[in-house]
């Protein structure tokens, strides 16, 4: 799972082309989705969900290109089962899941767990890894499983590589450098807390809104992302001069300046708790 720092928003293709300097800063969190494989002689693909408390099994002949890309017939596990059928499997495979963060909680959940998914099936087949390869495969299934609009980059590549990102997109691939240090670690840890609300958010829905409105060439939308790029960049450059001081307050600074893209961005009960903890100076702002 990840958190964001910033730049979120600016992981949208081709968004991420048309300002300057575009960065998207995120750092990887403690909290794992987990995947166990096994093989097996049966026709079927048993699925045990942890987080659902489920068992699922689906017959070979029900996976048919219909079923698994055009319909519902599977619900909650279209994702897994389309991951599953990039590598050919359709019958003979026991999966058991644990996403390691509630659904809805803005960490990125599902797309760590399909960028695990993914890895355990290429290690399972002997295959190469190629992260630029995985990222594009998982993000086209889950935009097409969403149906929201452009999926974001940026959740998916915590979940191969770690550390604390800095993600730039480029015609054709999304580049990566690993800003990771002890002493970032330590800095970021020492003053961020992440605490969940238990109240979900409709990423895909706020993103759809702030990607339409910036083709649209809404001035607000136009001028707040450039705005986030600029600090973002400037976050960037802080943490390679290793200027830690100034970091927190340009993570503040781009969060303010992203409630203003879209309404709900930010769910208001979520508003009312934070400006209580802003009256006990536990927050910055």
């Amino acid at each position: 799972m990840r958190v964001d720092l910033v730049g979120g928003t600016l992981d949208l293709e081709p968004i991420n082309l048309i300002l300057p300097n575009v960065v998207t800063l995120n750092v990887a969190t403690s909290l794992k989705a987990k995947v166990l494989l096994q093989t097996t002689d049966s026709d079927t693909i048993v699925i045990k969900s942890l987080d659902y408390d489920k068992n699922y099994s689906f017959h070979k002949n029900d996976l048919t290109d219909h079923n698994l890309y055009y319909s519902d017939t599977f619900k909650e596990m279209s994702f897994v089962l389309q991951i599953i059928s990039l590598f050919g499997i359709s019958s003979g495979l026991e999966v058991e899941l644990s996403s390691g963060a509630p659904a809805g909680s803005g960490l990125g959940g599902s797309s760590a767990m399909g960028m695990t998914l993914f890895k355990a099936l290429s290690k399972l087949q002997n295959k190469e890894i190629i992260t630029h390869e995985a990222v594009q495969k998982v993000k086209g299934i889950e935009g097409r499983i969403l149906n929201q609009g452009v999926p974001g980059y940026q959740d998916y590549y915590p979940a191969m590589l770690g550390g604390v990102l800095c993600l730039r997109g480029a015609p054709g691939e999304i580049e990566y450098e690993q800003l990771f240090s002890k002493d970032l670690k330590f800095f970021l840890e020492d003053h961020i807390t992440l605490v969940y609300s238990g109240i979900s958010r409709n990423s895909g829905i706020n993103n759809w809104d702030v990607y339409k409105g910036f083709f649209d060439k809404v001035p607000k939308i136009r001028k707040g992302l450039s705005e986030i790029a600029q600090i973002s960049f400037e976050a960037y450059s802080n943490i390679k001069e290793k200027k830690w001081d100034t970091l927190i307050d340009l993570i503040g600074q781009e969060g303010e300046l992203r409630k203003q893209l879209a309404a709900g961005i930010v769910p208001e009960s979520i508003n009312e708790t934070y400006h209580e903890l802003q009256k006990k100076n536990l927050v910055l702002g």
